[in-house]
């Protein structure tokens, strides 16, 4: 199966398309950002590899921004010890998830893994690339699902926070401030609930990352 869809961002002008690809091995999230930034045109494009407990295993990020050029390879081994163009990133040892600072995808990836029911909530640890000086920092995140399509997003501790909606591959559709859904494409069979339990079962940017 294989889902795309195309944002639009609400803070400055831009656009971004990104796609969902399920593989044998694991899942494939790739996309091109668009967008103006500082007066600078900025074309950022990326490929995150998952396997299928939704863990990050590597990515590839290349582009511009303004007239300069972005190359990063990021490689994250067993031990969730992660290189950027082989280099250790000992700030962000352990972390589960790539956060793209620049991009909505990357919120997919801890939504997907968690398979939160309504009411339940959960921390996680990101490795969030920060934009635009595309360096590594720890990230503690909390997401606390609201409802079906719902998630409560926290970071900076708790200095930052945003209703999330997501559609059921774990998208984000709307993301108040930053981005919006104008359109989604899906083809080949889903497997079940693309993300969280059923709902009925309930339980009693800046440094923001998501």
């Amino acid at each position: 199966m294989s889902e795309s869809i195309l944002w639009r961002r609400l803070d400055v002008p831009g656009h971004e398309i990104g796609r969902l690809i399920r593989l044998e091995d694991g899942w494939e999230l790739s996309g091109t950002a668009v967008f103006s930034h500082s007066g600078r045109p900025c074309r950022l494009d990326y490929l995150v590899v998952a396997g299928l407990d939704w863990l990050t295993r590597r990515a590839d990020i290349g582009g511009s921004i303004g007239d300069r050029e972005i190359h990063l390879s990021v490689v994250v081994d067993e031990k969730r010890r992660w290189r950027l163009n082989d280099e250790d990133c000992a700030a962000v040892a352990g972390c589960t998830d790539i956060d793209l600072g620049f991009s909505p995808s990357t919120n997919l990836l801890p939504i997907r893994r968690l398979s939160l029911a309504v009411g339940e909530e959960a921390e996680v640890n990101a490795a969030w690339l920060s934009f635009p000086s595309l360096v590594f920092e720890f990230l503690p995140q909390r997401y606390r699902r609201e409802g079906e399509g719902e998630y409560r997003y926290e970071s900076s501790d708790g200095r930052f926070v945003r209703t999330l909606k997501v559609n059921r591959s774990g998208f984000v559709v709307s993301y108040p401030g930053l981005w919006q859904q104008e359109a989604t494409w899906r083809s080949g069979a889903a497997d079940g609930p693309l993300h969280g339990r059923p709902p009925e079962r309930s339980v009693g940017r800046n440094r923001h990352g998501g």
